[in-house]
């Protein structure tokens, strides 16, 4: 039958009820290994295993859809624009409840806090050292990565996958200064107020965002760049990955 309209009919999956399943798995079973429950880890770990292969399964479709059988046309990149703008607006709000956290409890400190910011006991970590250096990396592949947007819009092959792989590099450089810092934290997450906005909100940045998110997309768009999977006017796939990327950063100099 003729195709006529742009639009996408999508086909039955299993991955999204998979998916669903799996993450249902992996957090009930972290919240049980919180509690110390017998064989919780084992949940933890099947739940994480299953995730992956769901996701990499669920990737795999859309990739083949949008590539080998060019059912991602106009329309269908406007509404993925649409859905991908509307997620990090999520993302957004999401920071901004560790935002008010944080200030509701440094503007006016209570008395079991020592009436400071931050708390009697606590030394914060120094601005100046390795947060500054995190920043500097974060924001020099904000830089490489809007590079590779610019040369894949004027067909540099090369140049972009060079570009790229600079912003994979700088990527995995921020995760490995991030667990340093962790490592050499004076207080931890249980330590007031503080502790718990500190570790939640640059947890969830760094772990949730960059690795699992960020990174790990932009890899996969370095791949798909490599195998010649998109031109000057069919990329949305990294479109979406640098709006992400973008937005972590912007977060970052508000954490």
């Amino acid at each position: 039958m003729t195709c006529t309209h742009g639009f996408h009919l999508v086909d039955s999956s299993p991955w999204p009820i998979f998916t669903a399943c799996a993450a249902w798995i992996f957090t009930s079973g972290f919240v049980s290994y919180l509690h110390s429950y017998k064989y919780s880890n084992m949940f933890v770990l099947f739940g994480l295993i299953a995730i992956i292969f769901c996701i990499t399964c669920w990737w795999r479709d859309v990739i083949r859809e949008s590539t080998f059988e060019g059912q991602h046309t106009q329309i269908v990149q406007t509404g993925l624009s649409f859905g991908m703008a509307l997620f990090i607006l999520s993302e957004v709000l999401f920071f901004f409840a560790f935002f008010w956290a944080f200030f509701h409890g440094s503007f006016a400190p209570i008395i079991e806090l020592g009436t400071k910011w931050p708390p009697l006991g606590i030394f914060s970590l120094s601005a100046k050292y390795v947060p500054a250096l995190n920043t500097g990396i974060l924001l020099l592949s904000g830089c490489s990565v809007t590079w590779c947007h610019h040369t894949i819009l004027k067909r540099f092959r090369e140049e972009a996958i060079i570009s790229l792989l600079l912003t994979v590099i700088l990527a995995f450089i921020f995760t490995t200064l991030q667990i340093f810092e962790y490592w050499n934290a004076d207080f931890d997450i249980s330590d007031s107020i503080y502790g718990s906005t500190f570790y939640l909100a640059t947890g969830f940045h760094g772990f949730h965002a960059q690795i699992l998110i960020g990174s790990i997309f932009l890899g996969i768009c370095l791949i798909r760049l490599i195998k010649h999977h998109f031109t000057d006017n069919h990329h949305f796939a990294f479109e979406a990955a640098a709006w992400y990327w973008r937005a972590n950063i912007s977060l970052h100099l508000n954490i």
